[in-house]
């Protein structure tokens, strides 16, 4: 009589990225350019040491500049 064991399912390491998104799932926070602009068409946003210049153009889309 021959016996077998039975075929153990490989086990597959997790990529760390996808572990810690799955730990740190939180929601994206939202904000309304019209709440952001103020009523203005341009703003600047102070980033790592730099200002970036944030437009609303002619056709009405967002241009994000350093």
């Amino acid at each position: 009589m021959i016996t077998t064991t039975p075929a153990m399912a490989p086990v597959v390491a997790a990529h760390p990225v996808a572990v810690a998104a799955a730990q740190a799932v939180k929601p994206v926070k939202r904000v309304s350019s019209a709440g952001l602009m103020d009523g203005g068409r341009e703003l600047e946003i102070e980033h790592g040491g730099r200002i970036y210049r944030l437009r609303i153009t002619q056709l009405n889309k967002l241009i994000l500049t350093a």
